[in-house]
C-alpha cells in the first residue's frame, strides 16, 4: 500500500469504516482509499475475527455506498452521535 498514515489519521480511517453511516466514498475522498484498497487496510489492520465481522457488516449495507443510499439521508451520522457528555 502506497499510503503512509499517522496513527491518528489510520485510527480515524478505521473509526469511518465501522460507522454504519459513513460510505466509502467519503473515506475515499478524505484519505485516498478506494474500497479495495480500505478491506486490505482492515484486514492489515484487525485482527481476523473482527475483520471478518466489519465484512459481514458493511457487505451490501445501503448507507456505505452512495449510490445505494436513499437520497434523503444527507449525513455521515446519526445527530446525536457526537453529544457532548
Amino acid at each position: 500500500m502506497a499510503h503512509a498514515f499517522s496513527p491518528s489519521d489510520l485510527s480515524r480511517i478505521i473509526e469511518m469504516a465501522w460507522e454504519d453511516r459513513t460510505p466509502f466514498e467519503a473515506i475515499e475522498r478524505l484519505y485516498g482509499l478506494n474500497q479495495p484498497q480500505l478491506i486490505r487496510l482492515m484486514r492489515a489492520e484487525l485482527k481476523g475475527g473482527s475483520f471478518r465481522l466489519w465484512r459481514a457488516r458493511t457487505n451490501g449495507r445501503a448507507t456505505k455506498h452512495l449510490a445505494l443510499r436513499s437520497p434523503e439521508i444527507s449525513r455521515a451520522y446519526a445527530p446525536g452521535q457526537y453529544k457532548p457528555r
